[in-house]
C-alpha cells in the first residue's frame, strides 16, 4: 500500500483557523458576562419587520464553542466526517458573528446586509462570468478589468453624449466585445502569449479611458451641469416586480432593485443552461479541454474561440456599465479599482462553475457591505474606530485568504492559455 501522506492539509488549516476564531471570541467575549448592564445586539428583518434582540457576549461564545468543536473534530482523524459538517456549520455561522459583533449595543438590518452584498457583489459576478466563457473555450482572460474599465467609460461617454442611458449600457456592451475581439486576434489568430495580451489591454484601457475622461467627458458633464443649474446626471431607474417583492424578507433582497443587478441572476442561471445542457456548451467544454479531438470531430476551434472571447467581453463591459451607469451616474480613472481581478478569483473559487462564482462574487461583495456598515455604525475595535483604510482593505485581503488560505492551487479547462496549431 502506497504510504499515505503526511503533513500540514488545508483541511488542517482550516481547522485551525477557526479554533483560533473561537479563542478570540472567547478572550473577547468572556469578560463581558460579569458586566453589571448586559450589551444587546439587535438585528431587523426588513423595513419594517420583526427585530431579534440577543444577548451578545452568550450568543458570541456559543459561536465559539462550536467553532472550538469543529476544529478539534476536523484536526483528530476518527472524527473528521462530524468535523466536516461542523466546519460547513462553523463557515456559514461567521455572518451572523459578524453581525452581532457589528451591531453590539445598536440595530442593523440584516435584509439591507444581504441586498448590499448582493448588489455590491454584482459587477464581480458579471466578470466572474465573463471569465467562465472565456477560459472555458481555453483563452485565459485577464483582460476583464481592461474591457470592465472600457465598457464604463464609453458608455457613460455615450449616455452623456445622447442623453440616453440605455444607448450608453448598449455602447458598454459593444465596447467590450470589441476589446475583448482584439484580445482574441492576440491569442487566438497571433498566438500571442495570452497573459502578456492581457495585460497589454489593460494597460491599454488606462489610457484610453484617462484620455477620454479628460478631452471628452469633463467638459461635456461640465456643460450638461451648467444647463441644468448643477444636478448631477441620472443613474438606471430602481424598479420592483409586482407581487413578488411584496414576499416578506426575500422580496426586497431578490426582487428590487436595479436593471443591471436581475441582468446578472438572469446570466448567471442562463450561463448554466448554456454551458451543461446545450450543444454549444458541450462544444466550448470541449474546445476548453482538448481542442484536437474537437477539431476532429469538427468543431471550429478558433471560430468557437472567438464567440466566446466576445462574449465574454460584452459581459465584462455590462459590468464596467454597473459601476458608471448603475452606481454612481459617473466616470472616473480606474473606477473599476480590481473588481477584474477579483472576479478572477471569485472564478477560480467557483471552480469555473456559474453558481459557484457566484457564491465567491458574493463573498467578496459581502466584505465591501460589511466596510460600508462598519463606518455607518461606527464599529470600534481595540477601543477605537475601524480605521477607513483597513476596511477599504477588506475585499483585496479576502481574496488572498481565499484563494491561498482555503482554495489553494485549483486546476483549470486543461487547453486554457495554450495557442492551438491546427
Amino acid at each position: 500500500m502506497p504510504e499515505r501522506r503526511r503533513g500540514i492539509t488545508r483541511r488542517h488549516v482550516i481547522a485551525g483557523f477557526f479554533i483560533l476564531i473561537g479563542l478570540l471570541l472567547l478572550v473577547a467575549y468572556v469578560p463581558q458576562l460579569g458586566a453589571e448592564k448586559v450589551a444587546i445586539s439587535k438585528i431587523a428583518f426588513g423595513v419594517p419587520g420583526p427585530v431579534i434582540a440577543l444577548p451578545t457576549a452568550l450568543s458570541q461564545l456559543l459561536i465559539a464553542l462550536i467553532y472550538l468543536a469543529a476544529g478539534a473534530l476536523a484536526l483528530l482523524p476518527r472524527t473528521q466526517t462530524a468535523g466536516t459538517w461542523l466546519l460547513w456549520l462553523s463557515a456559514v455561522l461567521l455572518f451572523p458573528a459578524i453581525l452581532i459583533w457589528v451591531a453590539q449595543g445598536k440595530q442593523t438590518n440584516g435584509v439591507t446586509m444581504v441586498s448590499e452584498t448582493l448588489r455590491l457583489g454584482t459587477p464581480i459576478a458579471l466578470g466572474a462570468l465573463a471569465g467562465i466563457y472565456a477560459e472555458r473555450s481555453g483563452v485565459v482572460n485577464i483582460a476583464i478589468e481592461g474591457m470592465m474599465l472600457t465598457g464604463a467609460a464609453f458608455g457613460f461617454a455615450a449616455y452623456v453624449a445622447t442623453g440616453n442611458i440605455w444607448l450608453g449600457v448598449f455602447a458598454a456592451v459593444i465596447l467590450g466585445g470589441l476589446i475583448a475581439l482584439l484580445h482574441g486576434m492576440l491569442s487566438i489568430t497571433f498566438k500571442i502569449d495570452q497573459i502578456i495580451s492581457g495585460t497589454v489591454i489593460n494597460i491599454l484601457a488606462i489610457g484610453v479611458t484617462g484620455y477620454m475622461r479628460r478631452q471628452y467627458i469633463l467638459p461635456r458633464v461640465a456643460a450638461i451641469q451648467a444647463e441644468s443649474t448643477g444636478q448631477s446626471l441620472a443613474t438606471l431607474p430602481e424598479f420592483s416586480i409586482p407581487f413578488l417583492s411584496n414576499i416578506p424578507i426575500i422580496g426586497p433582497v431578490f426582487f428590487e432593485g436595479k436593471p443591471l443587478f436581475f441582468t446578472m441572476l438572469v446570466l448567471v442561471v442562463l450561463t448554466h443552461v448554456v454551458l451543461f445542457h446545450t450543444r454549444w456548451g458541450l462544444r466550448t467544454r470541449a474546445v476548453g479541454e482538448n481542442p484536437r479531438a474537437a477539431d476532429t470531430v469538427g468543431i471550429n476551434v478558433s471560430r468557437t474561440r472567438y464567440v466566446n472571447i466576445a462574449i465574454s467581453g460584452m459581459i465584462a463591459g455590462l459590468g464596467g456599465a454597473w459601476l458608471s451607469l448603475e452606481k454612481v451616474g459617473n466616470f472616473d480613472d480606474g473606477m473599476t479599482a480590481g473588481k477584474g481581478f477579483i472576479a478572477l478569483a471569485a472564478m477560480i473559487f467557483g471552480k469555473w462553475t456559474p453558481f459557484g462564482s457566484f457564491g465567491g462574487a458574493m463573498l467578496f461583495g459581502f466584505s465591501e457591505a460589511l466596510g460600508i456598515r462598519f463606518q455607518i455604525l461606527k464599529v470600534e475595535l481595540f477601543g477605537g474606530p475601524v480605521p477607513t483604510q483597513f476596511l477599504q482593505m477588506l475585499p483585496y485581503v479576502l481574496t488572498i485568504i481565499v484563494l491561498a488560505g482555503l482554495i489553494g492551487r485549483s486546476v483549470g479547462p486543461a487547453a486554457a492559455g495554450k495557442p492551438y496549431e491546427k
